[in-house]
């Protein structure tokens, strides 16, 4: 029998593109509402990349759990934790979103989920049973060595259904696809089983005109450079983290590669990143339109009532 979703912990999920205001409404409502933060950005995990993915300033205080990541006061986890160097897997998350949601439950206080990669989100609504195969080197070797048109052909054979929604851009995720594809014989797409829900959740999006999205995303990248990019990207190198790392090949970094290299000019890098950000802001609202269990909200008293009547409930 599956189970009652009513009857079930409840947690609250906030989502949308990359600088439509996830940040303040979630520090708003985690306020009203008694709450702590789980982030759900695959970019934010990281340390030392602070500026480029545009992670909140905030600062690791002590607590029963160990160190935990504290902004004005609100506890965050999945966020800041992860040398640039590692990687950090969907099974991952997923196992480590549940963990910290039954802990603020257990705790009294409301779990919110907040940020915009999508497969995170959908690994841990969905309860999605991840195989855990281990990346093989010598593999990730010999993909490396082909082009990201070449991995799509071969991806389309062995997996039509991943081959339609992975970016063929994004060369690490095709190759991931291709590497759970070859070394357990079965395509990516199967292997991502629904499981039984562990929560009772709230999908809140954010909704923000197209031309608005943009110009915010334009204003936004002008400020981080401001703020230092540049030399956060500068200080990267120094340190050897190589352009083919997870955290290196992301939006926010990978733009300076050939200014760095000394191809191209910082104006046309700086341009190429908002170029970008901008196809990745187009690609998660694709993804998430797919769900119509998303509650879109266009201002914040909108999503405070929606959490106000689902936690009453």
């Amino acid at each position: 029998m599956p189970k009652d979703t009513k009857k079930l912990p409840k947690a609250v999920v906030l989502l949308g593109a990359t600088a439509c205001g996830k940040t303040s409404w979630s520090l708003d409502l985690a306020r009203k509402f008694d709450g702590e933060i789980i982030s759900a950005d695959s970019r934010q995990i990281f340390r030392k990349m602070t500026i480029g993915t545009a992670k909140v300033i905030g600062d690791w205080r002590r607590s029963g759990l160990g160190r935990v990541y504290h902004v004005e006061d609100i506890p965050h986890y999945l966020v800041d934790f992860l040398d640039p160097g590692k990687s950090f897997t969907v099974a991952e998350f997923h196992e480590q979103s549940i963990k910290h949601i039954k802990n603020i439950i257990k705790h009294d206080h409301t779990p919110f989920v907040v940020g915009g990669t999508g497969l995170y989100i959908h690994a841990l609504v969905d309860n999605l049973q991840i195989p855990r195969v281990a990346p093989n080197k010598k593999l990730r070797k010999s993909f490396e060595e082909k082009t990201s048109e070449e991995l799509m052909a071969w991806l389309r054979q062995l997996d039509p259904k991943t081959a339609d929604s992975v970016d063929m851009r994004n060369k690490r995720r095709v190759i991931r696809a291709l590497e759970v594809c070859i070394l357990s014989g079965q395509p990516f797409s199967q292997q991502q089983q629904k499981g039984e829900p562990e929560f009772d959740i709230l999908q809140i999006g954010i909704r923000v005109p197209r031309e608005e999205l943009y110009r915010r995303i334009d204003e936004r990248i002008d400020q981080m450079v401001k703020e230092g990019l540049v030399e956060e990207v500068r200080n990267l190198i120094r340190q050897k983290y190589s352009w083919k790392l997870p955290s290196m090949s992301g939006i926010g970094y990978r733009q300076f590669k050939e200014y760095f290299e000394g191809t191209c000019g910082l104006d046309d890098a700086i341009e190429r990143l908002k170029r970008d950000t901008r196809r990745y802001a187009k690609r998660q609202f694709t993804w998430f339109k797919r769900d119509d269990r998303i509650k879109w909200c266009e201002n914040y008293e909108e999503a405070e009532k929606l959490v106000h009547d689902f936690l009453k409930k």
